[in-house]
């Protein structure tokens, strides 16, 4: 694949790649006798000395010690990552345990998020997040009002996002059944199509209980709880993975620490995706907590809209074509299992 940097032409180009995948795989600095056995690197221990040379002047390489090969920084990832092109796929063994999860992956779209974010962490040895989809923007698909008891109803309303949202009412032991019910058909008549953030009750029913049922509805449905973080779920699955791939146990606090902050966390994706970009190396993400880590992140739709993402995150040093197929395979299949498919 050629260069689209200027300052690499395409063997350097080579010679970089081959760095930067040697040390994902083995941790270790890589030196200019281990490079040229490559059987792509036809020239010279000297040439590929000398080009390793100018790519760390460049700002592509770096080296621990004096007597050490190089390892790449952050540029030299990101030239990696940028020309990996259709090179991310998932080995077969990943893709069945994707197949078998969302074949048993059923019920409420919390549990299946909280689980998706297991599957990452499996599937990657990474820390994985999942940001569930915002509720207040989500139109209502169906509702139902039951009674739980004689002084208590329970509100179940089914957004286009997938989320099930259920809300308790405290009510009169004096209201029939009867008027539970019109209750809840007046609400299926009435919710479906509006959002939480614009609810907007239309009419009469000529019986006042009824009525009093339904303005209740109508109050108790825009109230998200304090843990929503305004409406939208982090779900982190293997925090404990960030253990193993850092030696200083301080990056490990700093790392876990972001990960405990879900607004952090919702922002820091939302800037990666608004500049177009899946990937996040080291300093890229703009926080001095994270300058040792990677993020890979990938929407998820609900009937072809942009409802959430997944994401993974590891250290700099981490599998990025593995990380993206998984990432971008599991992100499909959630996509169409949300949408019904």
């Amino acid at each position: 694949m050629e260069s689209k940097d200027p300052a690499l032409d395409a063997r350097k180009s080579t010679i970089l790649r081959k760095v930067v995948s040697e040390h994902i795989e083995t941790g270790q600095p890589i030196g200019s006798a281990h490079v040229v056995r490559d059987a792509e690197i036809d020239v010279s221990a000297a040439t590929v000395r000398s080009d390793m040379a100018a790519l760390e002047r460049e700002g592509y390489l770096t080296h621990p010690h004096t007597s050490a090969g190089r390892i790449p920084t952050d540029k030299g990832y990101r030239f990696f990552v940028d020309h990996l092109g259709d090179a991310a796929s998932l080995d077969p063994a990943s893709e069945e345990q994707v197949e078998a999860f969302f074949r048993r992956a059923h019920g409420e779209l919390e549990r299946m998020l909280r689980d998706t974010s297991r599957l990452l962490s499996q599937l990657t040895d990474y820390a994985s997040v999942v940001v569930g989809p915002t509720h207040e923007a989500s139109s209502i698909r169906s509702s139902l009002l039951t009674r739980l008891g004689p002084r208590t109803a329970l509100l179940v309303v089914v957004l286009s996002n997938g989320v099930v949202e259920k809300r308790t009412l405290e009510i009169d032991e004096t209201v029939a059944d009867a008027d539970i019910e019109r209750a809840s058909a007046r609400l299926r008549e009435q919710l479906p199509g509006q959002t939480l953030g614009r609810l907007a009750p239309s009419g009469t029913s000529g019986a006042p209980a009824v009525d009093r049922l339904v303005r209740s509805c109508y109050a108790v449905l825009p109230v998200i709880s304090p843990a929503d973080d305004g409406g939208e779920d982090v779900y982190v699955g293997g925090a404990s993975h960030m253990a193993d791939q850092f030696e200083a146990a301080d990056t490990v606090r700093e790392v876990l620490a972001i990960l405990e902050q879900s607004f952090v966390v919702v922002s820091l994706i939302s800037d990666l995706l608004a500049q177009g970009r899946s990937v996040a190396i080291g300093t890229e993400s703009g926080l001095a907590s994270l300058a040792e880590c990677s993020l890979v992140v990938a929407p998820y739709e609900v009937d072809n809209e942009l409802v959430g993402t997944i994401g993974v995150l590891g250290p700099t040093r981490m599998n990025y074509t593995q990380a993206l197929a998984t990432v971008a395979v599991v992100s499909q299949r959630l996509s169409h299992e949300l949408s019904g498919n």
